[in-house]
Formats: structure tokens, sequence, C-alpha cells
């Protein structure tokens, strides 16, 4: 059996057991040939995995920052109270166990949690209450489940429409017989199609780079690992049109001749995964996937799909390689571009979920059509999900070039100060740039817009996006693992009013170093709102630090620091 099959074999006893038990730990390791500690090192790489007994219930509470604006502290606690149980905590409670988890694609409808990868939204502690007296009658978590639907709250007119348009299966792929790999890959390069994971790199330069390739095996894979806090973009594709996505990696199998693909869906997407596979079925049913597909001579494609455990990391396109492999799921040194040395060490390409879809809409509309939407350099339409202090979240698709002033007015955003493009990875603007507009040539951005009013914390949210990074870390780098702890403590001291102008110079000069340094791009881009947030928000942080002169150990106190000294004196001297 080969290692690749390491995830699927670790989920079957998490699955079944509630852990994973040193058993089945000694059992996989005889059957892939590999060390128990390798495969140790596996399992404490994801969040879902646990090595301990779990409850029937495994209950996840996202923690991001939408959550704890919107009543996270009262959900967990009313958690705690109704279940008996603490959070993080392996207790030996039959029922339930409890674990706060980083966003899990619903900032639209906070506080959200996962219970055995089930979704409940809008919680309150009345709905908790019930839920869990719901779990202790024995009731199926899949009756009491929410569905949550995808807010679709903004398309453009249906002449400029791209996504969220009427979608006929196979209108995309039948194009093919009429295509050559040349023509697609001048169609998409005509369009300037550019990654919308948030990397931006071109898809046809990638394509062509991977067709020019001469190894006859190769490799297209879907990153729907969407875990960039406040993004819930590709859920929304793969639960409307899932086969818009995969008649975009046809294409791409078309173009550079790979004969395999493999969907990477996140764990915490896993009630989105028998969709998935029934589209899939569908698809070999009409001839749209397997062999000879639509009679086309020699165009073979085999599709299945893959489910992740839990690691923001693996949206990195080599951790998630590594992760498919059966590894730990950390970025390899950028020695080659997976279009070269990918999956199995062979040529692959790795596109994001609405990138195939777009893909798709440009084979089945025609580069004419693209002409007039969007700008010069940015043509088409881009998916964005917004979040936070709105009365209308959910997913917008926008022509490029819309101003974030625009957007807000959209989006009924009320006082809005402080704006994230991006997640936390991005960048964050203030009120003084919300006449920039969303586009290659000025504001890029990969999905995720969160919106936060004056009356926010800007140093609660700086602190939660630091927390994600310093946790989400694989640690295989000391300029990642290193540099998001020091920046973790320049919060704490912000916190506690300790911080210095020499603090805040040095965020930036730390920043400076984790960007040029760290392996991946989670440590390249994990400090950027930090230091762009003591630029663009100067007034808030003077009006937090201390002034040169100030006494910097506020905390310090010198008389409670002698007192027993002083009172042996006193003692003595009696």
């Amino acid at each position: 059996m080969k290692r690749t099959r390491l995830l699927n074999l670790l989920w079957e006893q998490q699955n079944s057991q509630g852990y994973i038990p040193q058993s089945a730990i000694d059992e996989i390791a005889k059957l892939l040939k590999i060390s128990t500690i390798e495969i140790e090192g596996v399992i404490s790489f994801y969040h879902f995995f646990h090595q301990k007994p779990t409850g029937k219930y495994i209950i996840y509470l996202n923690n991001s920052i939408i959550s704890k604006f919107k009543g996270f502290e009262n959900i967990k606690t009313t958690f705690e109270k109704e279940t008996g149980v603490v959070f993080g905590k392996y207790d030996n409670n039959s029922l339930f166990s409890l674990f706060e988890t980083s966003c899990i694609g619903l900032s639209d409808q906070e506080p959200a949690a996962l219970i055995n990868f089930y979704p409940f939204t809008n919680l309150t502690p009345e709905k908790v209450i019930s839920i869990i007296e719901d779990l202790k009658n024995n009731i199926p978590v899949e009756k009491i489940s929410d569905n949550p639907i995808s807010k679709i709250q903004y398309i453009p007119e249906e002449d400029k429409s791209v996504f969220f348009r009427e979608y006929i299966a196979g209108n995309s792929i039948n194009k093919l017989k009429k295509e050559t790999a040349e023509s697609i890959l001048k169609s998409i390069a005509d369009v300037n199609l550019k990654g919308r994971g948030g990397a931006f790199f071109p898809t046809a330069l990638k394509w062509k780079s991977c067709k020019n390739n001469v190894a006859t095996e190769k490799y297209i894979i879907c990153n729907a690992d969407e875990g960039e806090p406040g993004t819930f973009k590709d859920k929304a594709l793969l639960m409307e049109y899932p086969g818009l996505v995969i008649e975009g990696m046809i294409i791409s199998a078309f173009v550079v001749g790979a004969k395999e693909g493999i969907i990477y869906l996140r764990g915490e997407y896993k009630y989105l995964l028998s969709k998935i596979e029934e589209t899939i079925n569908q698809f070999y049913k009409n001839n749209f996937l397997g062999e000879q597909i639509l009679g086309i001579s020699e165009f073979n494609f085999d599709l299945t799909v893959q489910l992740g455990a839990g690691a923001y990391v693996c949206g990195e396109e080599t951790a998630l390689i590594e992760s498919l492999e059966g590894k730990r799921g950390e970025p390899r040194i950028r020695k080659y571009f997976p279009t070269d040395v990918g999956y199995l060490g062979k040529p692959t390409i790795v596109n994001n979920v609405e990138t195939f879809a777009n893909a798709s809409r440009i084979i089945e509309l025609g580069t004419d059509y693209f002409e007039n939407i969007g700008t010069e350099k940015s043509k088409g339409t881009k998916l964005l999900s917004i979040s936070g202090d709105v009365a209308k979240p959910g997913i917008y698709e926008i022509e490029w070039g819309i101003t974030v002033k625009e957007l807000l007015h959209l989006s009924q955003a009320t006082s809005p100060n402080y704006v994230q493009i991006t997640g936390p990875s991005g960048e964050c603007i203030n009120e003084t740039e919300f006449n920039r507009k969303i586009c290659n040539e000025d504001l890029t951005c990969g999905g995720a817009i969160m919106v936060f009013n004056k009356f926010r914390s800007i140093t609660k949210i700086l602190e939660n996006f630091i927390e994600f990074f310093r946790s989400e870390s694989c640690g295989i780098c000391t300029p990642c693992r290193a540099g998001n702890q020091i920046l973790y403590e320049k919060i704490q001291k912000l916190k506690k009013g300790l911080c210095t102008s020499t603090d805040l110079q040095e965020i930036k000069d730390w920043g400076n170093i984790m960007k040029l340094t760290s392996r991946c791009g989670l440590g390249k881009t994990s400090s950027n709102t930090f230091a762009m947030a003591t630029s663009k928000f100067s007034d808030y942080f003077n009006l937090k630090i201390l002034k040169d002169n100030d006494n910097p150990n506020v905390e310090f106190d010198m008389e409670n620091a002698i007192q027993d000294f002083d009172n042996i004196i006193k003692n003595n001297h009696h």
C-alpha cells in the first residue's frame, strides 16, 4: 500500500474510534512500511487528529476575530456549562469533547461551530442549550445541524456576471473538441487570468510550463484548502457549482496532458464532500471523466477527492503536496516549481477553486465576453467574502475596479474604520483609502474583506491575527517560528501599556526579516498587517505607547517588592 493513503487511513481511525490509538499506529506503520514515529509526526501536525480518546461528539468552536466580536465568549461559556467539559482538555467524558479552532469558512454566520463536522451557525446561548440537550437525548447530529446557504448578496448585471450565472454541465469541456492546448492557453492569457488564491501568478504561464515538461506522468490539483480567516468564497463555488470547478480541472488536464487529478478539500468542509463526489460520479456517467473523454482520442482523466485534516499552512501549494503524499504538511524549500517537481516528484498544476472555475467560464463564454468587464489589466469579476460590521455579510461577485467605498455601501457597513483586505495575511486600510480600487493595478484581494467599525479594538484584532499565525506556523523555519512569537510578545506589551516607540520600530524590523527569510508565504506575510497598522492607525498607537520619559515599569511596585525585607528589618529591630 502507498504512503499517499496515510491521511485516509488516519481519518478511518479518527472517525470510527474518536481518536487514533497506538495499536492502530503500529498497524498502519506495518502496512505502509514506515516508522511509528513518522506516523505520530503526521498525526500531531493536524488539528483534527487526536491521540487521546474523545467524546462521542467533538465540538470545534471557531475563535476567529469575527466570532470574537459576535459573542464567542458567551457561546464558549455556555458549551462548557451545558456539557460539563473544559475546552482543550481530554477528560474522559464519553459524550463531549470541546476544542477551539480557527476560521471554518462561516464568517458571515458567526458564531459558528462544527459538531462531528456538521455545521452549526448563528449560535446563541439558547441555541447551544437546545443543541446539547438534543445530543444528550441521542437525536442524530445531522438531524439538528444547520444547512448553511451561500449568502450571495451581489451579482453584476447578467452580461457581466462570470461565476453566478446559469451553469449547464459540459458546456465548457464540450468546446475542447474544437480546441487545441495552444488555443486554450492563448484564451487564458488573453483574459490575463491570474491565480485567485492570493498569489496572483499568471495561470497561462503555469499551465504552459507544465505542458512543456516532457514527463509522461502529470497531475492536476485543486486547492480547496480555504483557510485564510474571513474567506469563504471557494466554499460558495463548491456548494453551488462544483461541476464548474471540475470542468476547469479537466480543461487544465487537456492542456498539460495530465491523467490524474485530486481535489484537496479542507477538513472543515467535510459536509460538502458527498455533493462533490456525487458530481464526480455524474461526470463519469456523462463521459466527462474517465477514458476517451467526449470521444477525444487518448484524452483520459480520473479525479478523486482528498480530505485535509486541519492545517492552515497546507494552503501553500508545496505543503499541500507534502500532505497529499502522506507527510507532515510542511512547505518545501523552493528549489523547483511544482510544474517541474510536484506531486510524487512529477510535474503538477496546483490552482485555486476560483481559478479553475474562471478558466472554465473563459472557454465557455469566449475571450470577447471579458473584454468590457473589469479594468485594463484585471478582466472579468472577482468573488469576495465580506464579513464583520456589515448589515449584509456574504458573497459578492464584483467587477474588478470597484472601490472599497462602493463595497462598503453595497454591504451596508456601519461606521467603517478599519478594513482588512485578503484576511490577516493581506493588508489593512483606513478611511483615507476607501476610494482605492479592488484590482491588480491598485488593491489586490485574494477573496476576504473584513470590516470593523470605530468601536472595535484594533489591539484585539491584531492580537487575534498574530495568535492565529503563531499557532498555525508549522515551525520548520526559524524566522516564522520565532518571529510570530516575538510579535505576539509585542502585542502583549501593547495591551499592558508597556509598549514604546522602539517596540513599534522593532515590529517593522522583525516583519522585514520574516518577509525576506521565511520559507513560505505564511511567514512572509504574517507580519504585514501589524506593521502596516502601526503606520496607518498611528493616532491610535500614539495613544497606546509610552512616551520616552514615562516609567516603563508601570507594573513594578517597589513598595510591594521590598515589603518582606522591610518586615524582617522591623522585626529584627524589635
